[in-house]
């Protein structure tokens, strides 16, 4: 798994069956820093944008494979032993039911050459069937949320923090309600980096040497996304350095890059309990999982924002932060190879159950 906030790529080796997905092993490897910004930039337009994209798909397969690899070594295994790999790709467009009523959801990969390089089956290509089917394609991991945290004695929530920020809320009858919040890691990493030349804020300690700018926050906080009634998803397409630039004159010519950072990481904070707080008022336990559960500030911001509520890493509830995304998609590769329907309807809109992912045989 590659996702929005290009912090590198995770991968996991899972056993997978039709109750429960154990990790046996986790691996990740940094992004090559030119891939990194070649990938950025590909999420807008550009010249030469298929030659450039095809490219780029070979060198993120080539990181993919890599991944494969460290793990078969970890584990002391063949590649003959592992039965699929589910790789999700790079998302650099998603933009579902839009300009002719279908829309599409873009994830640059190639499947067909990290068979090759693995030797393994790999499934692919996990979104554009729920789309096809008038759904957002996104997000996909509730139903994976529910077999993995939910609780039959009350409601309880997961919020994953990648570069976008999407929330699953498991009732204790079995119902699942899944939407994007708005960006996580997305904006704050980007600022950073370009305040600071580091491509994130360890633990959210620049931030929390800010204060936030209220008059900012206001005005971020009127995005229109974040009124919208799920099913919705979003992306770079929307949160991204332009719209941000778009907002900061309303931070006023006092504010330092150190505040602009704060009131950014409030805005995640708020944007996500303001969903909380509309869908399960009834929550008391805030499950959180992604690159954000790693950033203190952002946690005791979410803390602070949800009096009465519990959160807490994932890690405290059986799988690590970091390894809750790539095991939702080798266990969407499963559901896959099963025959088994593996999106929400409910989630994402679609008309009907869906099998998602196309198979390239090892």
């Amino acid at each position: 798994m590659s996702g929005t906030s290009l912090d590198g790529i995770d991968g996991v080796l899972a056993e997978i069956t039709a109750q429960e997905c154990r990790v046996a092993l986790h691996a990740s490897a940094p992004l090559a820093p030119d891939l990194r910004a070649e990938l950025l930039a590909l999420n807008g337009s550009g010249g030469d944008e298929l030659h450039r994209a095809a490219l780029a798909a070979n060198a993120l397969a080539r990181g993919y494979a890599g991944v494969v690899h460290d793990l078969l070594r970890q584990a002391g295994m063949k590649a003959a032993a592992v039965r699929a790999i589910g790789a999700h790709g790079q998302t650099v467009r998603h933009r579902p039911q839009a300009f002719d009523g279908t829309g599409y959801t873009l994830q640059l990969n190639n499947p067909a050459l990290l068979a090759e390089l693995t030797g393994i089956t790999v499934v692919a290509d996990l979104r554009s069937r729920d789309v096809a089917a008038g759904g957002q394609g996104a997000p996909l991991v509730p139903a994976f949320h529910q077999g993995v945290f939910g609780q039959a004695a009350r409601t309880v929530a997961v919020l994953n923090l990648g570069g976008i920020s999407n929330l699953s809320i498991l009732r204790p009858d079995g119902g699942v309600l899944g939407f994007d919040c708005g960006p996580a890691n997305a904006l704050m990493d980007h600022w950073c980096e370009r305040h600071t030349g580091h491509p994130y804020d360890a633990g959210g300690a620049w931030a929390r040497s800010g204060r936030p700018v209220d008059a900012l926050l206001q005005s971020l906080l009127a995005e229109p996304f974040l009124a919208l009634p799920p099913p919705k998803s979003t992306g770079r397409d929307l949160f991204n350095p332009d719209w941000l630039q778009r907002h900061l004159p309303a931070a006023g010519s006092d504010a330092r890059p150190q505040d602009v950072q704060a009131t950014l990481a409030e805005f995640t904070a708020a944007s996500c309990a303001q969903e909380l707080r509309r869908h399960a008022p009834e929550c008391g336990l805030l499950i959180v999982c992604g690159g954000g559960a790693l950033n203190g500030h952002l946690m005791e911001r979410l803390r602070a924002l949800l009096p009465g509520v519990s959160v807490e890493d994932s890690g405290s509830h059986g799988l690590p932060a970091l390894q809750v995304e790539a095991a939702a998609f080798a266990w969407l590769a499963h559901q896959c190879l099963a025959g088994v329907a593996a999106n929400l309807p409910a989630v994402t809109g679609a008309r009907g159950p869906r099998i998602l992912g196309a198979i390239y045989p090892a």
